[in-house]
């Protein structure tokens, strides 16, 4: 059987910049594109990130699965999130506060989720700035990734409003780039989440250190849309569940800072819709 993982960026415009990488990633007996099922990463790095991390994933759960997958992304996450509520994806992996929107609205159903995950989000500061309570931000500019990105705005948003805190927010479309910004000095802190947190370059994370860290979510889920059959999630859940059990696929569950990943159901889940957290914009 020939497996193909094929690369789609939305809007075209993402593609060019990565031909090259993509080309070295990619075995040259796979095909450049071939039919199959779309497996979307929520952008919350750099397309550039998402690819060297996500492709070899996407491309072993095809081998192992035998079911075909293409990686997708977005420009952004209110881009992807857009794409979520329209259905474009057959499977995604997604935050658990828009996994809830999205089984009610389209039918997304869990199969897969990071094992004993969590979802925490953080604020970070330059290492060497003397900032060291939350009250020291008043009135300033923070970077955040997207106004509706779960663990990296909204938790840290509602901290600072409960404790009266008033900041400017400025978004920067993805977590790195709210790393990078406040690395750079351009904001004096910023919204992420802990995992991206673990992940990116070493030369940005050694220049920061959290300041605030956030109560402990769901992680994030791998969902599947309803139209994909149940026998092929079932062997697209089996080989994700099976990554830790083999050497390659625990090299590649260290490249995304998870130790392992077991089978979910939406019923895992009911405790992020017993949570208190006002809608927010899934588009």
């Amino acid at each position: 059987m020939n497996l193909t993982v094929w690369i789609k960026f939305t809007p075209r415009e993402f593609r060019p910049a990565l031909v090259l990488m993509l080309t070295l990633l990619m075995p040259s007996s796979w095909a450049a594109r071939a039919e199959g099922y779309s497996f979307g990463i929520g952008p919350q790095q750099s397309a550039t990130e998402l690819a060297k991390r996500w492709v070899p994933i996407i491309r072993y759960l095809s081998e192992k699965s035998h079911v075909p997958l293409q990686f997708e992304t977005a420009k952004d996450i209110p881009a992807f999130q857009a794409q979520m509520k329209a259905g474009a994806f057959d499977f995604a992996f997604i935050n658990p506060y828009h996994y809830v929107i999205f089984h009610k609205v389209v039918g997304y159903n869990a199969f897969a989720r990071e094992k004993a995950g969590t979802l925490v989000g953080i604020l970070v500061v330059k290492k060497d700035n003397p900032i060291q309570s939350m009250a020291q931000l008043s009135g300033s500019t923070i970077a955040f990734p997207s106004a509706n990105a779960i663990a990296a705005t909204w938790l840290p948003m509602q901290m600072l409003k409960a404790r009266h805190i008033e900041v400017i927010p400025r978004y920067v479309n993805t977590m790195d780039s709210v790393y990078l910004s406040v690395a750079k000095g351009l904001f004096p802190a910023g919204g992420g989440e802990m995992r991206t947190f673990g992940t990116i370059d070493p030369e940005v994370k050694n220049q920061l250190r959290v300041l605030w860290t956030s109560k402990a979510l769901p992680p994030f889920t791998f969902a599947a849309h309803p139209r994909v059959p149940k026998g092929v999630v079932e062997k697209v859940q089996k080989a994700i569940a099976e990554m830790e059990q083999n050497p390659q696929g625990r090299e590649l569950l260290k490249v995304i800072n998870f130790k392992g990943i077991e089978a979910a159901s939406d019923e895992d889940y009911n405790t992020m819709r017993a949570m208190n957290i006002k809608p927010m914009e899934a588009q």
